[in-house]
């Protein structure tokens, strides 16, 4: 009897494991490397960043959330982490913009309004006049900035409609970026994407997981990464009274001296770190070297979903000295470091220079 127990105790155990049912194992040769989710077997200090070491002001969101429920639990969220203020790039005008200003009210103070840019009729004569209007318009309404523009190559088109062929530095935008200038409103573009978008997607490109969702090699016509911050410098060196904030780092998370070089020639450019926490934590010493260097142009930014815990990935990478950990939201396959920076910068990023920025001064 026992005999025959066993036997089927075994026969079970077989066929459980053979499916993978009881533990499973994967020959590498096998393995996709998008399935491949490592967990760190490090022994190393894991800090639990629960809420940001400053009060802080988030200078790059999107109108997320439709509904009062989920703008009730964005604030809570905000609440919980030591958010204070979120800046909401609508890239709306007319009546859409006027509709956000009015659900967002809801919470008055906690989030500031930028609005877009009407580019209706941008190749035909006569373009400005009507568009700077809206514009104005959009400032009286509440907006306080705009954005968040976008150029990948092709032209600006972060709007509808878009403006296909018409890069921030076309005489075109002139009317507008100089009224930004007289109403103090700062402008938030997108320029470009990190350098893995535009290389083969082979086994060469190690940012390969999330580069190929955003890929830029197969685009026909497209001007590359050089050529677009080549336009963008050229708007902001044009226009030297008007604000620029390179959304992202300029996406020149690879070669962040680069921005630096910016930063150094216009003191009217400065830059967010919204969605780039995983491009910069896989190498923390030459991020925070840079970070710490020009901390008195750079902001804090998410460009996520809110919730607590993207709030709190954020600080952990900010904030920690923690190592080799893994976000996998992020797209990428990378282990993670914590850049740990310090106190004076993460005051300055958090709040002291979105402060400054708002009241108007350098």
């Amino acid at each position: 009897m026992k005999i025959i127990s066993f036997g089927i105790f075994v026969l079970i155990f077989t066929i459980l494991s053979t499916n993978g049912i009881l533990y499973s194992q994967t020959n590498p040769d096998d393995l996709l490397l998008k399935n491949y989710r490592p967990k760190s077997i490090y022994h190393v200090p894991v800090t639990n960043a629960k809420k940001a070491q400053y009060p802080v002001i988030d200078m790059h969101s999107h109108p997320y959330v439709k509904s009062e429920k989920d703008l009730d639990e964005w604030v809570k969220d905000m609440d919980a982490c030591g958010i204070k203020k979120v800046i909401i790039l609508t890239m709306a005008y007319g009546r859409q913009f006027d509709s956000l200003v009015t659900f967002y009210s809801r919470y008055p103070g906690r989030f500031i309004m930028y609005c877009g840019f009407d580019y209706s009729g941008y190749n035909k004569p006569g373009f400005g006049p009507a568009a700077v209007k809206e514009l104005e318009r959009c400032y009286k309404e509440g907006a306080r900035g705009v954005g968040e523009l976008g150029d990948k190559g092709k032209g600006l088109y972060y709007c509808n409609p878009p403006a296909w062929g018409m890069h921030i530095d076309d005489p075109r935008m002139d009317p507008l970026l100089d009224e930004c200038a007289k109403l103090h409103m700062p402008v938030s573009i997108h320029v470009g994407e990190p350098e893995w978008f535009y290389e083969p997607m082979d086994s060469t490109n190690d940012g390969l997981m999330n580069a190929y969702n955003w890929r830029l090699d197969n685009q026909k016509g497209i001007l590359n990464l050089d050529q677009e911050l080549e336009h963008f410098a050229n708007a902001v060196e044009s226009h030297p009274k008007t604000i620029f904030i390179a959304c992202h780092l300029a996406n020149q998370v690879t070669d962040l001296a680069i921005l630096g070089k910016l930063f150094v020639k216009y003191p009217n450019l400065y830059a967010d770190l919204g969605a780039r926490y995983g491009e910069i934590a896989p190498v923390p010493r030459y991020a925070k070297a840079f970070i710490e260097k020009y901390n008195n142009r750079i902001f804090y930014g998410t460009d996520n979903y809110p919730s607590k815990q993207m709030y709190r990935d954020t600080f952990r990478i900010l904030q920690t000295r923690d190592e080799h950990f893994y976000i996998f939201d992020y797209g990428y396959h990378w282990a993670l470091y914590g850049l740990d920076l310090s106190n004076k910068t993460l005051k300055k990023i958090y709040w002291d220079n979105a402060i400054k920025l708002m009241l108007g001064k350098k």
